[in-house]
């Protein structure tokens, strides 16, 4: 297929995704647009409401002694500010929750049409300007939290205790949590004017990946030529012919070596703004504050970090495994992704992999399994690589539209993988968005990798289950262990890379190329040990990891991935009850804290024993990878 890339308007629209279930069409999203101004003056009328409400002169009195608490002339007092506050709080809340679902349609719309086609002017504008739009939003409301922290916390605390605010209580428990880190309100507006600014290294790094940066093309061991794109990259890489991946991988990274003080330039600003914001908010560092919002205790992190170590022999002898099956006398960075069985990886057809993502979900009861075939028969999904279109995979959706699955299928195992990894977290957003109200509908970054595996690793069980054939098992084996490698140890990895860049930013340290390229070349070498033979080029990756730019993001694969490989094991053998408490979990939103959640679906972070418990699996999917490649040698 990379031979064979179309322009989109060449594609067929059967396997694209059908956006009109969130906009009709770009003029559909003008009209829409047209209406933010007015949904943003109705949130910044409140200002300076606040400080009225908490005096107790604006929202009217109780309409009984016992709303305001007891007899008490002082008490009734008292009750009569905290409920005129619990009032004009709920009904801020309420314009801000209206906002926020324009903002995200609108966002989500205009992110999608760029994603179809990256080159495309009118999808680019769109983007620009529901962004700006969206800064200048965030920058007009900015008063909204400082005014209600402002009040005093005992009036705070019993407005939120409140009828009035009983649906919105969680919130305003999480807004009490950030009063220390909360600046004075002009503070946080010019912080909100900013936001843009901030942003923009990742943006200019993304523009550069997708849309400017071009790569040499590649010949095979047969002399002839391939296009070398972002999106075919992968794909290339897992070709049986050694050739081609070695030419694929030096092209790919000699693009990103002429790019990388461009590259480094971005990534510092990225790292100095989280570090200044975090600096000015009290935090003591730039990933104390990542982890603050979902309530995370860092200790988590570390705890990650320092159990995949202990279990990095297990990633030599799989690289080690890799070098004998493949028949190498030096394992190299760009045989990390060719299938362990050579030409065996068997093709499938659209349809095909379908049919296998339901079979596969099964466990989870007819009801999973016909939303999931609903998402497979209504469009969900935009199916095929075309010239321009993002690469990679994503799901993306919004309160008042289905979910959206981006996938660059190409028919291998892992593409079907991808689909089943991509259609959980649509699931995960379906559930949560039919249970919840708006403003407990989107859950937290910390969970938002756990559906998707869960999927995975149902796909990965049902087809070992079914397969009796050697060499097509170790295939699936080695999907398995990919798995494995690609969101536990690698992301843990990139999580390491992370801290040790943000950290040495808080010491005043410079992130030039060199500092950077040396930082990760070696934790490459600490992550895969003694049999991968290093590559220069190996030292220019983290320019390509796009989610380097929302910091602290990646160690929740790993947690995400722990996680799953607890719940599909409960949930294959631990009957309805474990059903239940899964879906339960998938409906919960972000209506609790995300250990909370998790704990409710049988999962506890908070100790090392869920990572303990996924790596021995992966131990025990090697030792047998290890005993079938014998058998076939």
């Amino acid at each position: 297929m990379a031979e064979e890339l179309k322009e989109r308007k060449d594609m067929d629209p059967a396997f694209q995704w059908d956006l009109t279930t969130l906009y009709q069409d770009d003029e559909a999203w003008e009209a829409a647009f047209q209406e933010l101004d007015g949904k943003v003056d109705a949130v910044a009328a409140f200002d300076g409401r606040l400080t009225q409400a908490g005096e107790g002169s604006s929202a009217g009195s109780p309409q009984s002694a016992d709303e305001t608490g007891g007899g008490l002339s002082g008490v009734k007092a008292s009750g009569t500010v905290a409920l005129a506050a619990a009032r004009t709080i709920r009904a801020l809340l309420d314009a801000e929750t209206d906002l926020d679902l324009l903002l995200s349609d609108l966002f989500a719309y205009a992110n999608l049409r760029r994603s179809e086609d990256t080159r495309a002017p009118q999808a680019q504008k769109m983007y620009a300007r529901i962004y700006a739009k969206y800064v200048e939003a965030v920058t007009r409301t900015a008063f909204a939290q400082p005014q209600i922290l402002a009040l005093p916390e005992e009036t705070l605390r019993a407005a939120m205790e409140s009828e009035m605010l009983a649906p919105y209580h969680f919130v305003m428990e999480k807004l009490l949590r950030q009063k220390p880190h909360t600046l004075s309100e002009k503070e946080e507006a010019l912080l909100a004017r900013f936001g843009e600014v901030f942003a923009a290294p990742g943006q200019i790094a993304d523009n550069l990946q997708d849309a400017d940066l071009v790569f040499d093309p590649v010949k095979d061991a047969q002399g002839q030529e391939h296009e070398l794109t972002g999106s075919n990259f992968i794909l290339l890489q897992t070709s049986p012919d050694r050739t081609l991946r070695e030419n694929a991988f030096r092209s790919f990274y000699k693009g990103y070596r002429q790019h990388i003080n461009t590259f480094a330039s971005t990534y510092a600003g990225a790292v100095k703004a989280a570090a200044a914001e975090a600096q000015v908010r009290g935090y003591e560092s730039s990933r104390a504050m990542s982890m603050a919002g979902e309530n995370i205790p860092t200790e988590v992190y570390d705890t990650l970090i320092g159990t995949v170590r202990a279990h990095l022999p297990a990633m030599y002898r799989y690289a080690e495994l890799r070098r004998e099956i493949l028949g190498l006398d030096e394992l190299h960075y760009y045989d990390l992704y060719t299938p362990l069985t050579g030409s065996s990886g068997r093709h499938y057809t659209y349809e095909q992999a379908q049919q296998m993502v339901l079979e596969a979900v099964r466990p989870l009861g007819e009801n999973y399994g016909r939303i999931v075939r609903r998402g497979f028969d209504s469009r969900w999904i935009d199916v095929y690589p075309n010239r321009g279109k993002s690469g990679g995979a994503f799901s993306s959706g919004t309160y008042h539209s289905n979910p959206f699955i981006l996938t660059n299928f190409t028919g291998t195992l892992d593409s079907v993988s991808t689909i089943a990894h991509e259609m959980g977290h649509s699931m995960h957003t379906w559930h949560s968005n039919q249970a919840q109200p708006p403003q407990y509908a989107e859950y937290t970054l910390f969970v938002a990798e756990v559906a998707s595996t869960v999927n995975e690793n149902l796909l990965i069980e049902h087809l070992l289950k079914t397969e009796q054939d050697p060499r097509e098992r170790l295939a699936l084996l080695n999907q398995y262990l990919e798995n494995f490698k690609g969101t536990v140890y690698r992301q843990v990895m990139f999580a390491e890379f992370e801290k040790k860049a943000h950290e040495m930013a808080e010491r005043g340290q410079a992130l030039d190329p060199e500092s950077l390229n040396s930082l990760y070349e070696g934790l490459v070498r600490d992550y895969f040990g003694p049999a991968l033979t290093m590559d220069e080029e190996v030292r220019y990756e983290w320019a390509r990891i796009p989610h380097f730019y929302r910091p602290f993001y990646v160690y929740k694969y790993a947690t995400g991935y722990t996680s799953a490989v607890a719940l599909s094991e409960a949930v294959r053998n631990g009957g309805d009850q474990a059903v239940t408490s899964y879906l339960e979990f998938l409906s919960m939103g972000g209506s609790a804290d995300p250990l909370d959640e998790l704990r409710h679906a049988g999962v506890d972070l908070a100790t090392p024993a869920p990572v303990h418990a996924a790596l021995e699996k992966f131990e025990r999917v090697l030792a047998e990878a290890q005993e079938l490649a014998g058998k076939l040698s």
